[in-house]
């Protein structure tokens, strides 16, 4: 987080809450986009409208899905904090297309878990507060006390795993290209969503 006050800070999470979505209205907003071919996000580019279609498929598979392990599930079960989940994301964003189903249903099994979905572009000073490496990488998670509005922590842009064959990569070969966005994609369907559950698991004992 970078230096700022914590009233500042606080101000721009209840910004970004109040002008946020459940993750309903996000699908329901990605689906009519992707019919559209439209984009979140100020660039409207071929490529991004190509990404949001083909993450609004992936998401839809990832909601019929996704399944966690019964030890998972009983330490979500078990935070009986009053809790925010504020994902900063976009609709054409990779990493985000399995992660912030995973936020939904850790949500889902827990009533005192809300999850507020906000994009990244229309808050920058707040993704500026949770920067990854000095970049502004998305999905960006956001864990919040309710009562108190205290950040509890935060994740993202992926789980520790595919954070490393990205650094890899990128220290191989410069710059991520399609071909591994497509083997990172492969990753995450063979993960199921284990490690991104798991981590989102052991971020909620922070609470």
């Amino acid at each position: 987080m970078k230096n700022t006050t914590e009233t500042d800070t606080i101000e721009l999470i209840n910004r970004a809450v109040a002008t946020s979505q459940s993750y309903h209205e996000y699908r329901k907003m990605v689906t009519q986009y992707a019919a559209e071919g439209k984009t979140t996000g100020p660039e409207q580019s071929d490529s991004y409208i190509e990404y949001t279609q083909l993450n609004n498929r992936r998401m839809n598979r990832w909601d019929k899905t996704l399944k966690f392990s019964e030890e998972v599930s009983q330490k979500i079960r078990a935070v009986d904090s009053q809790l925010i989940f504020l994902v900063l994301t976009e609709s054409w964003c990779g990493d985000a297309a399995p992660s912030v189903p995973v936020m939904n249903k850790i949500a889902e099994l827990n009533p005192n878990i809300e999850l507020r979905v906000a994009l990244r572009d229309k808050n920058l000073e707040l993704t500026d507060e949770f920067l990854t490496n000095g970049a502004r990488s998305i999905p960006k998670l956001i864990l919040i006390n309710k009562e108190t509005n205290e950040v509890l922590g935060d994740w993202g842009p992926r789980p520790e795993p595919a954070s490393q064959l990205v650094q890899e990569y990128k220290a191989k070969h410069g710059k991520l290209t399609p071909e591994f966005r497509q083997d990172l994609q492969v990753w995450y369907n063979k993960d199921k969503g284990q490690n991104i559950a798991a981590e989102l698991g052991a971020l909620l004992a922070l609470k």
